[in-house]
Parts: structure tokens; C-alpha cells; sequence
């Protein structure tokens, strides 16, 4: 049996992650899904990097190991929590995201400055941006009305580390090719921070930015092989 705690990307709660903690729980795994500070059900509540961060260490609970399951904006959060669990983290799985490094935000990712309020969610529409939201065609409309505004505070906030040693990690891409991906960890890319060396593992599943929604079946498979 594994310990997964899954975290998700911007916009979304443990709600995401139903589809794939089925299987998993199925097969005598425990599973905690983390809805973060102001999402979901959480909406309204205070939130900073910070205390995204104590949220996922507070959902390892006491659990003497524990795979860390980071869905692109979770690994700021998973990455503060590494820290902080030390040596019970088992295994860190980046699902389309990496290991970003100190002194990194989410905004940086953006391209323009960081935003002055909480960012509302996208359409999901895979006719808006048919490589992103590949897959999502019949649930685009669903997901977008599931979804909630992400605190800013989260989005801007610069993360902080004291050490920048990495547990054995698994990168699932979807919207990159293995190629791509290792040739920007071969070139220093800080998404993938911590990576140049050997002991990680490039698992393909291509399809939009969220397999958790178009192809749950196949992640679930894959975070099981961890």
C-alpha cells in the first residue's frame, strides 16, 4: 500500500482528483486529495504559498512514508512540503509541472506581471486552446462551473527553500514530449530545477494540461507504477 496525497493545479479542489483516487483506493492504496486554502469548499478563506504548503504537510497526517502527487501550480506547495517532510517523502510525481526552484513563482510561468487579484479560472473550451485543453471536449463546461477563483496571493508569492537536494521523482508529461523535456533539464530550465542527474523518470501521457479529467484511467495506472 502507498501513501498518495494528491495536490492540484490552480482553480481546483480535491474534487479533480475523484476520477483517479477510485482506482488507486481500489487497489488497497490510501488516498488523501488536498482541496488548498481558498479553493472548492474552501473558497473565501485566507490563503498564502505558505499555508498552501502546511496544507499538504498537514495531509501527510502521520503516515511514515508518503507520494507526493503535484498537478501543475501544486508543485510550489509539494515542493515547500518536501522540505519540510524530509525523508517520509517517498517520491515526488510532477503531473505536467517539475521541481521549480527557490526564489520562483507561479507568475513568473506567466509571462507578464503578477496579477493584482485573484486569477478567475479559464473556459476549459478545447475550441479556446485546442492543445491545452486537449480532451476535454463534453466536460469543458462542467469543470469550468466546479472551479473557483485562485488567491492571488498564492499566484505571486515567491517560494522558499533552504535546500535544493530532490527525492527520487517521476515527471508525467502531457503537454510536452520526452525529448522536450529532457533536453530543457540537459539545459538548466529552472522548471525542472534539481533534475540534471539521472535518478528521475519521464512518464508520457499526452493529452491536455489536466489527464486528470481526459485521461484518469491512464494516470491513475501510471502513479500506481510509483
Amino acid at each position: 500500500m502507498t501513501n498518495f496525497v494528491l495536490v492540484p493545479g490552480m482553480w481546483l479542489g480535491a474534487w479533480a482528483w475523484d476520477e483517479v483516487a477510485e482506482p488507486l483506493r481500489a487497489a488497497g492504496h490510501h488516498v488523501t486529495a488536498v482541496t488548498l486554502g481558498g479553493l472548492a469548499e474552501r473558497a473565501g478563506e485566507d490563503a498564502t504559498l505558505e499555508s498552501h504548503i502546511d496544507d499538504v504537510v498537514a495531509a501527510a497526517g502521520d503516515a511514515p512514508e508518503v507520494v507526493l502527487v503535484a498537478h501543475s501550480y501544486g508543485c510550489f506547495p509539494v515542493r515547500g512540503a518536501v522540505e519540510r517532510l524530509g525523508d517520509r517523502v517517498r517520491r515526488v510525481v510532477y503531473v505536467d509541472s517539475g521541481p521549480v526552484p527557490d526564489g520562483t513563482a507561479q507568475a513568473d510561468f506567466g509571462g507578464g506581471e503578477p496579477p493584482r487579484a485573484d486569477v478567475p479560472p479559464p473556459s476549459f473550451d478545447p475550441a479556446d486552446d485546442p492543445a491545452l485543453f486537449a480532451g476535454l471536449e463534453g466536460r469543458s463546461e462542467w469543470i469550468h462551473k466546479q472551479s473557483t477563483p485562485h488567491p492571488q496571493a498564492t499566484v505571486a508569492a515567491k517560494l522558499r527553500l533552504a535546500r535544493p537536494e530532490q527525492p527520487p521523482t517521476d515527471l508525467v508529461i502531457s503537454t510536452f514530449t520526452r525529448e522536450n523535456v529532457e533536453q530543457m533539464i540537459a539545459a538548466g530550465h529552472p522548471f525542472f530545477a534539481g533534475l540534471d542527474r539521472r535518478d528521475y523518470r519521464v512518464l508520457e501521457l499526452p493529452t491536455g494540461h489536466w489527464p486528470m479529467f481526459s485521461r484518469p484511467a491512464e494516470l491513475a495506472a501510471l502513479l500506481a507504477k510509483a
